[in-house]
């Protein structure tokens, strides 16, 4: 004898908010992110690849 049980239901996962790297920089490779009394700078290498330092 074979039991089929529901599949348990899924939840969608959230939409995150987007942003595109390039908006933040305006274009350059470099934005000044705050977060609270902190900031950040995030960086565009040549690689293409994102840095985000203190």
């Amino acid at each position: 004898m074979t039991f089929h049980s529901t599949p348990p239901k899924q939840t969608p996962a959230p939409v995150l908010p987007t942003y595109a790297a390039r908006d933040l920089t305006e274009g350059g490779d470099l934005a000044q992110i705050t977060l609270g009394d902190q900031t950040y700078v995030l960086r565009i290498t040549r690689a293409g690849k994102l840095i985000l330092t203190k």
